[in-house]
C-alpha cells in the first residue's frame, strides 16, 4: 500500500493543481471534501488544507474538523488553510487593506524552516486572497514574510504544522515544488514509489483477482483514456475483453478504419460498428447544443446495449473514468449541472445487470498519458489531442448534416495534418475547425461567392480546466487558411480563434 497525503478541499479553483504536484513528486495523494475525512490510517502520512473561494469570517465558511489530525500528523494550510489554523485557534484574520492578488516576494525566510528550506533569498510566490492574518496565535512561530504580507508564512512551534498565505502550487511561485517537497518528503517522510509502473503492476494484478475468468466489454473511442484502459485490461484478462467502437459518422476523416487497425495492431479483441447513417438521421433539423449530445448519447447507448448483447455472458462494463470525474461528482459543490452521458455509457450497468470497473479512475489525465507511454501504446493514440464525446456534431454551430460533416472532415483534416507536418501538433493540446453558421461574400477568380466561413482554434493545456490559445506561426496559419480555401468547396474564410479558457471554453459547443 503506498503512502498518502490527503488534500482537504474547500472548494479552491487550484485543489487539483495541489494533487497533481505532489503526484509529480511520485507520491500518491487523494482530494477529499473538507467535511468528509476519510479514517486516519497508518497509509496517511500527512495532509494539505487547500485554498477556497469563501473567506474565514463568512458566517457560511467552512470548518473542517481535525481534532485527529492536528498535532497527530503533518498539517500544511494553504492560503484559507492557513487562515483557518491561525483565526480558529486563537489569532486574528481581517480584511486585506488592498486584494492580494499576484506576484510577491519572500524577503524574510526563516533559514532553520524545513518547509522553507533551501530556498532561493527573495524568491517569488503567487497571492490570491482577500484576507491577511494580522495577528498569529499563541506558539506560532513567523517562518517568512513579504514586503507588504508579514504573515506570509508560519509554523506552530510544538507541531509540525505549517500555514502559508500564497500559493505553492500554481507555476508563477517559482520554487512552489521546493517547498512541496520539503513537505511531503521530509516532513512527512513519503516513499516516492508512486510511479507508472507501480501502478501497472498493480492495477493488473487487481483486475486479475477481482474478473478471475468473467467477461468485461469496454466502449472504444479511440482516445487515450479508453485506449489505456483496453490495454491495461488485455493484460489482465484477455480476450475475455470485447471493445466495442462505434462509427457515429461524426469521426473525423477516415478516423474509424484508422483506429480500428491499431487496435487490431495491437491484438486488442475489438468490434466495429458501422452506425454513422442512423446518428445523423437522428440529428436531422437539430441545433441545440445540449439536444445534439442527448440524442448521441441514447442513440450510443442503444446500439452499444444491442452489440454488447450478442457477447454472451458479459458481466462487467469497462469504462476510462479518471480521477476529475471522481473528484467532481463528490466536490464541495456538488456534481457539475451537465452530465454529458455520451462519455461514460450512462445507463448501461443497471440496464444490463452489469457490474462497472474503472482501472483509471486514480489518475490525472497527465498520468494517464504517462501510463500509456510505459505500456508502449503507439503514439497516433497516446499523443492523440482530446476529442469531444459527440465529434463534430458540437463543432457543427446549428444543424447537423452529412454534407456540413464531410466539409468539416476536410478543413479538419488539413489543419491537422498541417500541424503534424511544421512539427506543431505535439506543442499543441487540442486542436479543432469550427463550422459556422455564416455565410460571408468572397471572390474566387472572376466569380462572386457567398459561402461558409470556418473558424479554426488551437489551445496549450495541462489538463483541459484552463487553456490558453497557441500563438501559431503567421506563416503557418497563411499556408493552412489557403489550403482549406482552395481545396475544400464551401468554404471562402477562415478565421483564427484567440480565447483562452476562462472566460471561453475550449469547445464553442
Amino acid at each position: 500500500m503506498h503512502n498518502r497525503i490527503i488534500i482537504l478541499d474547500f472548494g479552491s479553483q487550484y485543489t487539483q493543481l495541489i494533487a497533481r504536484s505532489v503526484r509529480e513528486l511520485n507520491v500518491y495523494c487523494e482530494i477529499h471534501p473538507y467535511n468528509s475525512i476519510p479514517n486516519i490510517d497508518n497509509t496517511i502520512k500527512g495532509v494539505i488544507l487547500s485554498g477556497s473561494p469563501y473567506s474565514v469570517r463568512d458566517q457560511n465558511a467552512p470548518k473542517p474538523m481535525l481534532e485527529k489530525i492536528k498535532g497527530k500528523l503533518p498539517l500544511l494550510g494553504v492560503c484559507y488553510g492557513a487562515q483557518y489554523l491561525a483565526q480558529n485557534y486563537g489569532g486574528s484574520v481581517l480584511p486585506s487593506k488592498h486584494r492580494e492578488y499576484g506576484r510577491a516576494n519572500l524577503e524574510y525566510i526563516d533559514k532553520n524552516s524545513q518547509l522553507l528550506s533551501g530556498l532561493s533569498g527573495n524568491t517569488q510566490v503567487w497571492m490570491s486572497h482577500g484576507d491577511t492574518i494580522s495577528e498569529l496565535p499563541h506558539g506560532y512561530e513567523l517562518i517568512g514574510s513579504t514586503r507588504d504580507i508579514k504573515v506570509a508564512a508560519y509554523k506552530i512551534s510544538s507541531e509540525k504544522t505549517y500555514g502559508i498565505q500564497f500559493h505553492p502550487e500554481v507555476y508563477h511561485t517559482n520554487e512552489g515544488k521546493k517547498i512541496l517537497y520539503n513537505f511531503v518528503v521530509n516532513i512527512c517522510n513519503c516513499l516516492q514509489d508512486w510511479t507508472p509502473a507501480s501502478f501497472i503492476d498493480s492495477t493488473i494484478k487487481e483486475l486479475k483477482e477481482k474478473l478471475g475468468n468473467d467477461k468485461v466489454i469496454l466502449g472504444l473511442s479511440g482516445g487515450v483514456d479508453s485506449s489505456v484502459t483496453a490495454v491495461l485490461l488485455d493484460k489482465a484478462i484477455g480476450k475475455n475483453l470485447t471493445g466495442i467502437f462505434v462509427d457515429n459518422g461524426l469521426l473525423r476523416k477516415n478516423e474509424f478504419d484508422k483506429v480500428l487497425a491499431s487496435y487490431r495492431h495491437m491484438g486488442l479483441n475489438v468490434n466495429g460498428i458501422d452506425a454513422k447513417n442512423k446518428f445523423l438521421e437522428n440529428l436531422k433539423n437539430v441545433s441545440e447544443p445540449e439536444q445534439k449530445r442527448k440524442i448521441i448519447g441514447k442513440h450510443f447507448i442503444e446500439v452499444f446495449e444491442k452489440e454488447a448483447k450478442i457477447i454472451q455472458g458479459v458481466k462487467w462494463l469497462a469504462q476510462g473514468t479518471i480521477y476529475p470525474d471522481v473528484i467532481e461528482s463528490v466536490s464541495v459543490n456538488g456534481p457539475s449541472a451537465t452530465i454529458k452521458s455520451h462519455h461514460n455509457v450512462g445507463g448501461l450497468p443497471s440496464k444490463m445487470n452489469l457490474k462497472v470497473i474503472e482501472p483509471l479512475k486514480l489518475l490525472f489525465k497527465d498520468e494517464v498519458r504517462k501510463v500509456g507511454n510505459a505500456l508502449n501504446i503507439d503514439d497516433d493514440i497516446m499523443k492523440r489531442h482530446p476529442f469531444p464525446g459527440p465529434g463534430l456534431a458540437v463543432r457543427i454551430i446549428g444543424d447537423v448534416t452529412a454534407g456540413k460533416v464531410e466539409i468539416l472532415q476536410d478543413v479538419d483534416d488539413i489543419f491537422i495534418e498541417g500541424l503534424k507536418e511544421y512539427k506543431l501538433y505535439d506543442k499543441v493540446w487540442q486542436a479543432a475547425a469550427i463550422l459556422l453558421p455564416v455565410q460571408s461574400v468572397g471572390v474566387m477568380g472572376d466569380e462572386r461567392t457567398y459561402e461558409n466561413v470556418v473558424a479554426l482554434r488551437a489551445v496549450s493545456s495541462t489538463d483541459g480546466m484552463t487553456a490558453d490559445w497557441t500563438h501559431l506561426p503567421y506563416e503557418f496559419l497563411s499556408t493552412i487558411s489557403n489550403r482549406i480555401i482552395n481545396n475544400v468547396k464551401g468554404i471562402n474564410r477562415v478565421v483564427y480563434d484567440i480565447s483562452s479558457k476562462p472566460p471561453a471554453t475550449i469547445e464553442w459547443e
